[in-house]
This record gives structure tokens, sequence and C-alpha cells, in this order.
């Protein structure tokens, strides 16, 4: 009896959250520009105003990417921070309807040739990126200019949510693999061809990420981006994504430069490092477009995610 009470209530649980999306998904597309983001603004403050787990848990982030700050500064970073993550949102809600003209208009790139060239020249290309700024916003905007983006999403709970969000992402036009261990293989088959393969890859809980510093303590980011580049000899670059008052901004750094010597985990170790480092110099320019709300440091009472 008690088992069946647990089902029944954790399926009430993702039916709520499904549908608390779905609406969502509909009433902010369909709101008139000024008021969307309005909304979004005052249910960011709101949301800090209650300081629960995620205001928590962004605040500690936040205090170890800038342990120089003061509460009060702290506390209006956590709250920017915040106002930056429902514009994200409100974005992914609206984007659907966003035309390509909208979509280019609204992005500034820096050094986009470091993608492009190899792409364009038949090598293929990994970017690696943190969670920052709007990443499908810049996905879409290099499949409007006729690239084949290839990503890859964590499987969300309820199944149908996760449906909606891998039709939205392959809306857009990127095609999205579930996370699994044949996911590699495709990618590899994806970058041979000359593709364009874009990994958010800034956190990694499991057993199979590479442990990194990252602003002197202790983290773990997903291997992949690294030994997709090792496999199949295209180039790994690292962009950050950040807002703009009206638009957002992509900044690209140059290829990784694969190490000379070591083994193949040694040099995979050297190579995510490096992107941690490009990423943290980033976030700490740019932290409020750190959308950061769990938890990336595995020191103290860390335990493995099953």
């Amino acid at each position: 009896m008690g088992t069946n009470a647990n089902c029944l209530q954790g399926f009430a649980v993702k039916t709520i959250i499904y549908w608390g999306y779905a609406t969502a998904w509909f009433l902010v597309r369909h709101m008139p520009e000024k008021l969307a983001y309005g909304l979004a603004r005052f249910t960011a403050d709101q949301i800090y105003r209650k300081n629960g787990k995620q205001i928590e848990r962004l605040r500690s982030n936040y205090a170890r990417v800038h342990p120089e700050f003061n509460q009060p500064q702290l506390e209006l970073l956590v709250k920017e921070g915040m106002r930056s993550y429902l514009r994200y949102w409100c974005d992914t809600f609206r984007l659907p309807s966003w035309n390509k003209e909208k979509i280019k208009r609204d992005v500034i790139t820096e050094n986009a040739n470091f993608l492009t060239d190899p792409v364009d020249a038949g090598r293929g290309c990994i970017v690696s990126l943190p969670h920052a700024g709007n990443w499908d916003h810049a996905g879409a905007y290099f499949c409007s200019l006729g690239y084949k983006v290839v990503t890859v999403a964590e499987h969300l709970e309820p199944e149908k949510l996760f449906r909606k969000f891998l039709e939205y992402r392959e809306t857009i036009g990127m095609e999205v693999l579930d996370a699994s261990a044949r996911s590699l293989a495709t990618l590899s088959q994806r970058l041979r061809a000359g593709g364009l393969v874009a990994l958010v890859a800034d956190r990694d809980l499991s057993k199979s990420g590479v442990n990194v510093d990252f602003f002197g303590f202790p983290s773990r980011m997903p291997v992949g981006p690294a030994a997709l580049a090792l496999q199949t000899g295209a180039p790994l670059v690292t962009a950050f994504v950040s807002y703009e008052p009206d638009k957002i901004r992509i900044v690209f750094q140059k290829p990784i430069a694969t190490p000379a010597e070591g083994t193949q985990t040694e040099k995979m170790a050297h190579m995510i490092q490096e992107c941690a480092d490009r990423f943290a110099a980033h976030i700490f320019d740019r932290t409020a477009d750190w959308h950061m709300l769990q938890r990336i440091w595995i020191d103290g009472d860390f335990a493995e995610r099953t």
C-alpha cells in the first residue's frame, strides 16, 4: 500500500512539474515582450526574497568566485544572477517564435572564426562552454547560418518534459542526443563528417568526470570534449555566452593544444583543466550570467551521485 501511494505521489509531482512548464511555455511565448520580461524580473526577485535552496546554492557558488566581496556586494550579485537566470527561461519560452533575422540580429560574436574555420574546412569542431547566458540562443544562431549543431542533453524527469525540451532544441535546428555511453560514438561520427559539436561542460558529478582545480577548489568536469578531440583530431575550442542589455555575446577562444606527452588520461586531464581555467576567467568577469544553481565543487560533504 505504501509503495503504491509513493508511486502515485511521484506521478502527481511529475505531472504538476510538466504542466507548470508547459503552461509557462505557452503563456510567456504569447505575452507582449515588455510584459514577459517584466514578469521574469519580478519572479526572479520573489525567488531571491524567499531565499530557498537554489538561492543558497547560488550564493555559495558566487562566494567562491568572489571571496573578496562583502555581504551587500554578494547579495546584489545573487539578485542579479537570479534575474539573468529568469531572463534565460523567458528567452527559452519565447525563442520558438523568433525568426532567423531576430536570432541573428541579437547576437554579437568575438573570434567566431575559431569555430567556423575548421567546420568550413570539413574538419569538424568541438565547442565546450559553461552554463552561462543563453546557450540555446547561441546554438540557434549557428543553425540559422547553416551549420549542423549536435549536442547532448541530460535525461530529465518527467519523461514528457524531457521530450518537450528535446523537441524545442530540435525545432531550433539542433540534433540532440540523450546523454549515454553511446552518444560519444555518435558525436565522433558527426565530427568526422565535419559537424559542429557543442557541449555544456562545466559540471559533472558522476564518477567518470575529470578532477579539476576551479577557483582554487576541487571540482569535476566532463571528459567528453577532450576525449572527442583526441579521438577525431577535431579542434576543441571554448566559448562563453553572456547577456548584453538586448543581445547575447559569444566569445570564442582559440583551440586548446593537445599535449605532446603523457597517456591519453593525462592528456585529457590537461585539456579539461585548460577548459576550466578559461571558464573561470570569464565567470569571474561576468558572474551573474553563470547560472549554476547546483553543487559544482566536490569538497566538504560531497557524496557521489549514483
